[in-house]
């Protein structure tokens, strides 16, 4: 037969209860902060992806522009647009700015005039490019995705 006014029993109903809740409040906080850990991580991940694309479509960018360059003589500026209508769209931005020596140059040439001339042939007939690539889409990433590149090429 059961006693029926044993002190342990009556408090081990309660305590059993608070550890209970206890344990739930410790798990439902580990599961929000490992959730909000794996949204960050996975933010992250798609925005180094899109940076290092921006780069590389940058040097592509850089390759165009000397496309255009041989094919249809000096040009100051050029745009290209990466991807279609269904993909990500990047827009790239190519500033030039022709180095010749004595700052003489063809007609039309957006001439870099700096403070000591160019006096070498090694140096004659290049270009500087700055070339920006920007992401299109913004609602892919909360922050702008953009890539500034600065290079000389020997034409």
């Amino acid at each position: 037969m059961q006693r029926k006014n044993n002190i342990l029993n009556k408090h081990r109903n309660g305590l059993a209860m608070i550890m209970a809740i206890i344990i739930m409040v410790a798990l439902g906080t580990i599961g929000a902060l490992s959730l909000k850990l794996i949204s960050q991580t996975t933010k992250t991940t798609t925005d180094i992806y899109l940076y290092e694309q921006a780069s590389i479509y940058a040097k592509s960018a850089a390759e165009l522009a000397l496309l255009d360059i041989a094919k249809y003589g000096c040009s100051n500026n050029y745009d290209v647009t990466f991807g279609n209508s269904t993909e990500i769209q990047y827009d790239a931005n190519v500033t030039m700015q022709y180095i010749y020596t004595n700052n003489s140059g063809p007609a039309g040439c957006n001439i870099y005039t700096q403070t000591t001339p160019v006096t070498t042939t090694e140096q004659n007939g290049s270009v500087m490019m700055d070339i920006t690539v920007t992401l299109s889409d913004e609602n892919l990433t909360t922050e702008p995705i953009r890539y500034f590149r600065r290079t000389i090429q020997k034409l």
